[in-house]
């Protein structure tokens, strides 16, 4: 997976997530939506290839900063689950 960075300003970003489908992009936009500071959150898709592209705006912040906070979160709930999974499945 190769992130690029289309656009950037003070207080939104857009980036192309190359090679990523909606088991990526739908956890991350849900839990942007979630973020009381994100104001907008708008992905396209596209072929597999180039990538969807997702635009984040905040209210306050640094738009990073939301993707970051996500992506935390998101990363923390696969790793709780993996680890549930592992101990019920031993």
């Amino acid at each position: 997976m190769e992130i690029q960075l289309l656009e950037k300003d003070k207080d939104s970003i857009k980036i192309q997530i190359k090679e990523a489908d909606m088991t990526l992009i739908s956890p991350l936009v849900k839990e942007l939506l979630e973020d009381e500071l994100v104001t907008e959150v708008k992905y396209t898709a596209a072929n597999r290839e180039a990538g969807p592209t997702l635009y984040v705006k905040v209210s306050s912040g640094k738009p990073q900063t939301a993707l970051k906070r996500a992506t935390k979160v998101i990363s923390n709930t696969f790793k709780e689950a993996r680890e549930k999974l592992n101990k019920e499945l031993k």
